[in-house]
């Protein structure tokens, strides 16, 4: 592992990913305990959210570029996916999942985070290859 892949940013990158990754794989868990007959695809949806974030916090913490890449290609196909149908299907959130309307529940961070990585990712391998 470079000196560049523990930097500031990266670092940032992966204690945002964590704390995703523990918020929604708890909140998840917690709904499909107690709450499951009020949205099951919703919950079922976040608990996979959930999952793809302690995926990339993961790959990104061992430096796993490739599965780091991977992670964050589904997580953002998963956003703009689970984002475009909850505002034309309405009826298929009736309790919002992270993903749902683009992550708006939480500021948005759904969708500029895997932007984000993606673009870290493919910065810091140029670099690397120069």
């Amino acid at each position: 592992m470079t000196n560049k892949s523990r930097s500031g940013p990266n670092t940032l990158l992966v204690a945002i990913y964590a704390v995703f990754a523990l918020s929604a794989t708890v909140r998840a868990a917690y709904q499909l305990l107690r709450k499951y007959d009020e949205a099951p695809a919703a919950y079922w949806l976040s608990l996979v959210s959930g999952l793809i974030y302690v995926l990339a916090t993961i790959a990104l913490a061992r430096n796993d570029r490739r599965l780091a890449r991977y992670t964050m290609v589904f997580e953002l196909a998963g956003v703009l996916v689970v984002g475009a149908l909850s505002l034309s299907e309405r009826s298929l959130f009736a309790h919002p999942s992270v993903w749902s309307y683009f992550g708006a529940g939480y500021g948005f961070v759904p969708l500029a985070l895997p932007i984000f990585g993606l673009w870290w990712l493919s910065r810091n391998a140029k670099k690397e290859n120069s």
